[in-house]
């Protein structure tokens, strides 16, 4: 079992609500300052984003460091990453793309450096989803895995005005314990976890939600965002995201 908490209809629903999928990738998109060193410090060549669509950072990865990468999803509207790539003055043939279930498909290959962004959360067997990732990991490659941190400020937003998607996010895992001791178990050393990134908060599709939520969220954002200026703090209860990096 792959103890999944989405189905593809809910993707197929959550991607054709979205709004403006299509725009420019820039230098400092999110985790770039993460990424960049790692690429350099570990010689990154090749590289596969597992559950990304509609691709974000196979076309940062693509268009500023050259990688050789390939994409992975288990939806994939293919119009959405053409324009996209055709956007970022990417041909189609720059990323490779996988459209199956992780935890039926046999690589082909593996990478030098396997991420995901916001993908471990919509599973409730942490250790699984893992190592599912580490099937496409070369010997010596680096694993790089974000999520959201839900158990701050902005998880209370989430569970407040947005308890369906907080619901489709296995809570327990947000916790940088569990991460460094599941990486652990799994083999990996060199293992990092932590907090990232000044406060924010956000809901899905907010232009769908009543006015009267997207101001209360809107004043709190603006709150936070005046405190974290004042008193600058990656924690639980302020950070957006939490990084698991790790070596194989």
């Amino acid at each position: 079992m792959n103890n999944q908490l989405t189905e593809p209809v809910f993707w197929k629903n959550f991607w054709e609500a979205k709004q403006n999928l299509v725009f420019k990738i820039k230098p400092d998109y999110t985790f770039h300052q993460l990424i960049g060193p790692l690429i350099k410090q570990q010689s990154i060549k090749s590289a596969i984003e597992l559950g990304g669509f509609p691709g974000y950072y196979s076309v940062f990865l693509r268009k500023y460091f050259d990688i050789d990468v390939t994409l992975f999803d288990y939806y994939i509207h293919p119009q959405i990453i053409e324009n996209l790539l055709f956007f970022n003055d990417l041909a189609p043939s720059d990323i490779a793309i996988i459209e199956a279930d992780l935890f039926t498909y046999q690589p082909q290959k593996t990478y030098d450096m396997v991420c995901s962004f916001g993908l471990i959360e919509h599973f409730n067997n942490t250790e699984n989803i893992i190592a599912k990732h580490l099937n496409y990991l070369s010997p010596g490659g680096t694993l790089l895995i974000t999520l959201p941190n839900f158990k701050g400020i902005n998880g209370w937003i989430q569970k407040t005005f947005d308890r369906y998607n907080y619901d489709k996010h296995f809570i327990s895992c947000m916790d940088l314990d569990i991460l460094s001791t599941t990486a652990q178990k799994l083999g990996l050393h060199h293992v990092q976890t932590f907090y990232n990134g000044g406060f924010s908060t956000w809901i899905e599709n907010k232009e769908h939600k009543p006015i009267f939520i997207r101001v209360v969220v809107k004043f709190i954002w603006l709150v936070g965002k005046i405190v974290s200026k004042i008193i600058r703090s990656e924690s639980k209860l302020m950070s957006p995201y939490i990084v698991l990096i790790a070596q194989k």
